[in-house]
C-alpha cells in the first residue's frame, strides 16, 4: 500500500459514485451522511457491502463515497462498482473474486428512448376498431 487512498468509479444506468477506500474500521459515508441514513431498505445497504464481505475487508477500508445521478437502487449498483474497481487498485489479488460474483462488469442496461408514433418507448397508442 504506497498511498493511502484507492480510487474506483462506478456507474449504472445514470448513477455516478466516486469511491474513495481508506484503511480503516469499516465505516461506510455517502455524500457525507452514513449508509443507515442515507439508505432507507437493507437490501440496498447489503449491495453495497458485497464486495467488501465477498473479499473480507469488511472492517479493513472506510469507504468514502460521492454520488450523483438516477434512483437509489441505481446509485446502489454504482457504489458497489466503484468500491470492487478501488478494491482491485487497493489489491490485485481480489479479482478472481469480484469477477466471479460479478461486481467488475459495469451493467449496461439503460433506458430506452421513446419512438415517435408511441406513448413511450414500446406503448403504443390504444387500439381501436371504429
Amino acid at each position: 500500500m504506497a498511498s493511502a487512498k484507492f480510487y474506483g468509479t462506478g456507474r449504472r444506468k445514470k448513477s455516478i459514485a466516486r469511491v474513495y477506500l481508506v484503511p480503516g474500521t469499516g465505516k461506510i459515508t455517502i455524500n457525507k451522511r452514513d449508509i443507515d441514513e442515507y439508505f432507507g431498505l437493507e437490501t440496498l445497504k447489503v449491495v453495497v457491502r458485497q464486495p467488501l464481505v465477498a473479499t473480507e475487508t469488511t472492517d479493513k477500508f472506510d469507504v468514502l463515497v460521492n454520488v450523483h445521478g438516477g434512483g437509489y437502487t441505481g446509485q446502489a449498483g454504482a457504489i458497489r462498482h466503484g468500491i470492487s474497481r478501488a478494491l482491485l487498485e487497493a489489491d490485485a489479488d481480489y479479482r478472481p473474486v469480484l469477477k466471479a460474483n460479478g461486481f467488475l462488469t459495469r451493467d449496461p442496461r439503460m433506458k430506452e428512448r421513446k419512438k415517435y408514433g408511441l406513448k413511450a418507448a414500446r406503448r403504443a397508442p390504444q387500439f381501436s376498431k371504429r
